[in-house]
C-alpha cells in the first residue's frame, strides 16, 4: 500500500510535549491579564462595539458535560464585557452545516467557529463561490504573538488563529484488550467489534483518524475502512455520541479520542485501567483546534474581543483543565493542573497535515468513504 508521507511530520519537528508547553499552575503565577481599563467613550475605544450578543458555532463537549469550557467561558467574558452576552449553538453537522447555508445562500447565524481544524477549513472552502469566514486583521489581536510557531495553521488568507492542540488515538480498556501497536492490529480479531469512531464529515476527531489511515494506507485508505467494517466497527456522528454515550456506558471497549484520556479519567475519579491510551507505532493525529470570524458577523469588534480573551494566560489554562487539551500558547502564558502535566501523553511521531496537502482532496476522500463506509 502506498503511504502519503507528506503528510507526516515528526515529534521534533512538531515541538509539542507536555514539558516544552505546559507546566503546573503555581501561587507565583504573574498577574491575570483578563483585566482591562474601560474605555471612557467610544472614540477612545476606536469605534469598538463590545454589547451586544456574540454567537459563538462549536462543537457538543465545549457546551455539555459536568464542566464544560464554554459556560465558565460565558461567565468569565460577560464578567469583563458586562453589555455583552455569548450564545452558543452547536450545528449537529459540524462545519457543513455553515457550508450547506452558504450554498442556499441563507444567513448564517453565527459569529465565530469555535473549534475548527484546519481539515474544517478546508471543507469550508471546497466551492470557490462560497466563502465563510474573513481574513483576520491581526493588528486586533494582541495576545497572538504568544502562539507557538510550532501549531500556526498555514491557511493561505489568514483567518483563523489556533488556540488549543490534540492528539487522536484510540483509547481502550485495558481490562479487556491490549494496545494495537499498529493501525494494522485493529483488523484482528481480538479487536472484533471492539472500536468506535465518529463520522469524517460531521466530528474533528473521526476527521482526524480518516486522514490518519490516508497518511498510512494512501489511495487504498477504503481498503483499510473496509477491513475495520467487517471486524465490526462502529460509526457514531459525534465524539459525544461515542465516547461519553457508548464508550463510557460499557457499550464497546475502544474508542478514538484523545491521548489526554487520562487526565480526564483522573478528575472524574474513574478507573485508569479503563483508559489506556494506545499510540500505535508511536503515532497520533495531531488536530490543532482554531478559531475564526464568520465575514456576515454584524459584532466584528466583540468578535475580535472575544478572540483575544481565549488566547489569555487563564483562559488557556482553564480550556487546558476543561477541555482536556494542550495549550495553543507558550508556556510562559500558560500553567496546568498536576493531573495534565502528569497523565498528558504525547505521541513520538505526531501525524498531521497542512492546508494545502489536502486543499484538492478532502472533500473527495470524505465522498468516497460515506459511499462505501458511512452508509
Amino acid at each position: 500500500m502506498r503511504r502519503r508521507t507528506f503528510v507526516r511530520t515528526g515529534a521534533a519537528a512538531a515541538g509539542i510535549g507536555v514539558a516544552g508547553c505546559v507546566m503546573p499552575a503555581t501561587d507565583d503565577e504573574p498577574d491575570d491579564d483578563l483585566e482591562v481599563d474601560e474605555p471612557e467613550n467610544d472614540e477612545q475605544n476606536g469605534g469598538s462595539d463590545d454589547d451586544g450578543t456574540l454567537r459563538i458555532a462549536t462543537y457538543s463537549s465545549m457546551v455539555t458535560g459536568e464542566t464544560p469550557a464554554g459556560e465558565w467561558l460565558t461567565e468569565t467574558f460577560e464578567a469583563q464585557f458586562p453589555d455583552a452576552e455569548l450564545e452558543w449553538t452547536v450545528p449537529e453537522s459540524g462545519i457543513d452545516h455553515y457550508v450547506q447555508r452558504a450554498r442556499l445562500g441563507a444567513e448564517i447565524d453565527a459569529d465565530i467557529y469555535l473549534g475548527l481544524p484546519v481539515d474544517g477549513l478546508v471543507l469550508a472552502d471546497v466551492e470557490p463561490e462560497v466563502s465563510l469566514f474573513e481574513t483576520l486583521d491581526r493588528s486586533k489581536l494582541e495576545r497572538e504573538s504568544r502562539i507557538r510557531d510550532s501549531i500556526a495553521f498555514d491557511d493561505p488568507d489568514g483567518r483563523i488563529v489556533p488556540f488549543g492542540v490534540g492528539y487522536v488515538a484510540p483509547v481502550y480498556d485495558g481490562e479487556t484488550l491490549s494496545a494495537p501497536e499498529t493501525l494494522d492490529d485493529l483488523l484482528d480479531e481480538r479487536y472484533e467489534n471492539a472500536l468506535l469512531v465518529q463520522n469524517p464529515r460531521y466530528s474533528t476527531p473521526g476527521r482526524a483518524f480518516l486522514l490518519w489511515t490516508i497518511a498510512t494506507y494512501g489511495d487504498d485508505y477504503l481498503e483499510y475502512w473496509e477491513g475495520l467494517l467487517e471486524n465490526g466497527l462502529e460509526v457514531h456522528p459525534s465524539w459525544t455520541s461515542a465516547y461519553r454515550d457508548s464508550y463510557l456506558e460499557g457499550v464497546r471497549s475502544m474508542v478514538v479520542s484523545y491521548t489526554t484520556d487520562q487526565v480526564a479519567a483522573t478528575v472524574a475519579e474513574r478507573d485508569l485501567e479503563r483508559h489506556q491510551v494506545a499510540t500505535p507505532d508511536g503515532e497520533a493525529y495531531r488536530s490543532v483546534e482554531g478559531m475564526a470570524i464568520f465575514e456576515e458577523t454584524e459584532k466584528p469588534d466583540l468578535a475580535y474581543e472575544f478572540l483575544d480573551f481565549v488566547l489569555s494566560r487563564e483562559v488557556q489554562g482553564e480550556l487546558a483543565t476543561r477541555n482536556v487539551q494542550f495549550p495553543a500558547v507558550e508556556q510562559e502564558y500558560v500553567g496546568v493542573e498536576e493531573a495534565f502535566v502528569d497523565y498528558a501523553i504525547e505521541p513520538d511521531e505526531p501525524v498531521t497535515v497542512a492546508y494545502d496537502d489536502i486543499a484538492d482532496d478532502l472533500e473527495t476522500w470524505i465522498d468516497a468513504w460515506e459511499s462505501e463506509i458511512g452508509d
